[in-house]
């Protein structure tokens, strides 16, 4: 019987990455690649044709460029190609990063009867409709509870292969929050994806960043992303005289390390998210007070623990929730404080990276069905 030393020993992984999967979990992707590296697994990559993917593999793993011909009815091609190069690698196991790959992911699991495991990180309403081979996906990977009630509902014939693994990161010694008593407070808005798509959204915290201001509250607010709503983001700040406090900027690449290098004293996700996200754990980790509202994957909102909590549609409650952390700056520390606790306690990437091994050497002697099945049966769930 094989010990876990020899599985260990004989894996040889496929990261298949969407361009949203390199842009909004640069760094979960960073932490897996060193951290499987150091572990002498080799790896390769399968990345779209234009990602600068230096920052995340830094040469510890193969890059393979995929489509390699963005032009009409060369899909045959590419996919050929990409067999090709995967064949030079060898792999024993494919992890799908992204729902968005889900088929790709599927189809090359049949091409070299290989099993593979497939990262959901997002609620069904974002993904719809999800390519899952019965056949060859041993294993569906969700950083939440709530993200794994979502894929159990959808695919109960699948309850069983669903894993939760937090998504591990560095909880820093220093709390950023009010480091400084001498620094003008600032807060960070991060919606999800960093995407500026319906200015309603914004419509509630903006009259309470108003309301603040006209109650002599000092502060300056960075809302970060960029998106078709943004110019009526900007006529809408104007129209309340924010101007002078509100400024709009894009996104850096990479993200989460900017946001490491800047990080506010408070960190506003201003609507739910559908979607696990990053940047909050990210902002939590740093040491920055977190104000939030409940609903969606919301895992990471704990109440008094690791953020404050407001309603999005109620002015007031946003009002009241930002001048609470502004007027009680220990408080905003507190929040903070036990946010990175809390990270230490259940999202190091030392266990992340532990789960995963598990998982790809489940993975890679994966038994879903007998050879015969596996030779005749290509099915979509």
């Amino acid at each position: 019987m094989a010990t876990e030393t020899d599985k260990k020993k004989s894996l040889r992984v496929a990261l298949i990455a969407s361009q949203r999967t390199l842009d909004e979990y640069a760094a979960f992707l960073e932490h897996l690649v060193v951290g499987l590296a150091d572990e002498s697994i080799p790896l390769a990559l399968v990345c779209p044709p234009s990602t600068d993917v230096d920052t995340v593999i830094s040469g510890t793993a193969s890059v393979i460029r995929y489509p390699v011909f963005e032009l009409p009815f060369t899909e045959h091609l590419n996919r050929k190609i990409l067999i090709e190069r995967l064949a030079q690698f060898e792999p024993t196991a494919l992890h799908c990063l992204c729902e968005s790959k889900a088929a790709i992911t599927m189809y090359l699991a049949g091409e070299f009867n290989m099993p593979y495991v497939l990262s959901v990180n997002s609620l069904r309403q974002q993904w719809r409709h999800l390519s899952i081979s019965p056949v060859w996906c041993a294993g569906i990977i969700v950083p939440t509870k709530s993200v794994a009630e979502s894929v159990a509902k959808a695919y109960p014939r699948f309850t069983d292969r669903i894993n939760q693994i937090n998504i591990g990161t560095f909880a820093e010694d220093d709390i950023k929050c009010f480091s400084r008593s001498s620094r003008l407070a600032s807060i960070i808005v991060a919606p999800e994806g960093g995407t500026l798509d319906n200015a309603d959204d914004f419509e509630n915290l903006f009259n309470a960043i108003r309301h603040l201001m006209i109650d002599r509250y000092e502060f300056m607010v960075v809302v970060v992303g960029e998106g078709r709503a943004e110019g009526q983001l900007r006529k809408l700040s104007a129209a309340l005289g924010l101007s002078q406090v509100v400024t709009i900027v894009p996104r850096l690449k990479p993200w989460p390390a900017s946001l490491r290098r800047a990080s506010g004293d408070i960190f506003i996700q201003p609507q739910p998210g559908f979607a696990f996200n990053p940047l909050l754990l990210e902002a939590m980790s740093v040491g920055t007070a977190v104000a939030a509202c409940k609903g969606g994957v919301d895992d990471l909102i704990i109440e008094g623990q690791t953020a404050v909590v407001f309603d999005p549609d109620d002015q007031l409650s946003i009002k009241s929730t930002l001048q609470g952390l502004l007027d009680g700056r220990e408080f905003a520390r507190k929040i903070a404080k036990g946010a990175q606790q809390y990270l230490r306690k259940n999202h190091t990437v030392s266990k992340m990276i532990s789960a995963m091994l598990q998982n790809y050497g489940d993975a890679a002697q994966w038994s879903g069905c007998s050879d015969k099945e596996k030779t005749h049966s290509r099915v979509t769930s």
